[in-house]
């Protein structure tokens, strides 16, 4: 008897489910989104000035993510939503909050301070870079072509 191993494989082989994948990511995604939003508006409600609700609402919503990395929450968030609980502000607090879990017993310094950005830190050198690219080319634009 002759196996053909490469059918084999093609057959028993998981497939994902970009369909069901794509609207979890998006509601999920959207879900945060909205939360911040209503922040946004409660804040202003509370009588803070426009220019403060930003900062506030983040803040919320990075302490949230870390308090629910912290008891184990965002993990199970982020396996059911994935890109969508990570793309916005919240997969940046979690992937800090995870490291700084994950190294605490090796101490604060050698631990913690060290390995902090140890995932969020290509996060935060492709933002810089990007945006120094992109305020590049809105530059040279603004001033060459236009």
């Amino acid at each position: 008897m002759i196996i053909n191993y490469d059918k084999s494989i093609k057959k028993n082989a998981w497939k994902p489910k970009y369909l069901r994948n794509s609207i979890r990511a998006f509601v999920s995604g959207g879900s945060i989104c909205l939360f911040g939003q209503i922040l946004l508006k409660l804040y202003e409600l509370a009588g803070f000035e426009k220019e403060e609700t930003g900062s506030l609402m983040i803040v919320t919503l990075i302490l949230i993510a870390s308090l629910l990395t912290g008891i184990g929450v965002f993990d199970k968030i982020g396996q059911w939503a994935g890109a969508g609980s990570l793309v916005p502000v919240t997969g940046f607090a979690n992937s800090m909050t995870s490291a700084a879990l994950e190294y605490k017993k090796e101490g604060l310094v050698l631990g913690v301070a060290t390995n902090l950005f140890k995932l969020a830190g290509a996060v935060i050198t492709f933002g810089v870079v990007s945006a120094y690219i992109l305020g590049m080319l809105r530059y040279l634009i603004e001033n060459f072509v236009l």
